[in-house]
């Protein structure tokens, strides 16, 4: 073995950036072994982790190595007074005018963020007495977690307090007591009309174009995922997710995140929430 360890790991991170845009910081050395041990895992892999990493360069085992380094920490309705603005400020317009509001969440994860969208649109209706005709894409790189989406099935513990307290889950889930050698697990179900409403797609934000008509979306949601990605890139994943949102669009971004260039372009209407005004004229 003429490589140490900290080879391996700049090969991670290089295979990484170059596949995905993520970047991987210093102090992630630890995280790095980890998911060293769950790609050989994935991949049913039991010799040297250069080959296996020399394999993934040439075009081989690239699925397995993006879903084994991508990060998908989420909840459902996280930072939820996104979802009150979307309640309160955005969705009466949509239900008094009757037109369809097109949503995008662009960090799809395991799907909370889609299905806590969705529940908005619902409670939005039920408090107006009106019908809203919504539609959400929800994207992400990582196929495993977008068909833990998809299935729509997740642990439930009452103690977990993901809930604001105008959302009921009985509501929009079917609950199932399951048995397992620690016990009981209680799970829910995301039920049909949410799932009707939401449309889960793979896509990485790092590509050059994004697969939309511009000027699509209503509503973008782009939450605690420009975090993973160099401050050049960040900018550049906001101005192509910009092109795709109508004027007087809503961009929802996490709370460690900033418009960057596109400051000039948009109005801030609270925390982390941003109405377009004006196109960039040079996209």
């Amino acid at each position: 073995m003429n490589y140490t360890t900290q080879d391996v790991h700049n090969k991670v991170k290089k295979l990484l950036y170059s596949l995905t845009g993520i970047t991987l910081s210093d102090n992630k050395d630890i995280m790095i072994s980890n998911r060293i041990d769950k790609l050989k895992r994935n991949c049913g892999f039991s010799g040297d982790i250069m080959d296996l990493l020399n394999s993934i360069e040439q075009g081989r085992n690239v699925t397995e190595f993006i879903n084994s380094f991508t990060t998908n920490k989420t909840h459902f309705f996280r930072e939820d007074f996104h979802f009150v603005d979307l309640r309160d400020r955005v969705l009466p317009s949509f239900a008094n005018s009757g037109t369809k509001i097109e949503m995008y969440c662009s960090a799809s994860s395991t799907g909370e963020e889609p299905y806590s969208m969705a529940m908005t649109v619902f409670e939005a209706k039920s408090i107006l007495n009106k019908n809203i005709n919504a539609s959400i894409i929800a994207t992400d790189i990582d196929t495993n977690v977008l068909q833990y989406a998809a299935n729509g099935i997740y642990r439930y513990s009452k103690s977990s307090k993901e809930f604001p307290d105008w959302i009921k889950p009985q509501k929009y889930f079917k609950r199932r007591v399951q048995k397992n050698l620690a016990g009981e697990e209680v799970l829910i179900k995301v039920n049909d009309d949410l799932k009707r409403m939401i449309t889960f797609q793979i896509m990485n934000l790092n590509d050059n174009s994004y697969p939309f008509p511009k000027n699509q979306f209503d509503v973008i949601f782009c939450r605690n995922v420009l975090i993973y990605f160099s401050a050049e890139d960040q900018n550049e994943i906001l101005k192509k997710l910009f092109r795709h949102l109508k004027i007087g669009g809503t961009l929802y971004l996490g709370h460690s995140e900033n418009p960057q260039d596109l400051v000039n372009y948009v109005r801030r209407v609270g925390q982390n929430i941003f109405v377009k005004e004006k196109e960039i004229m040079w996209l």
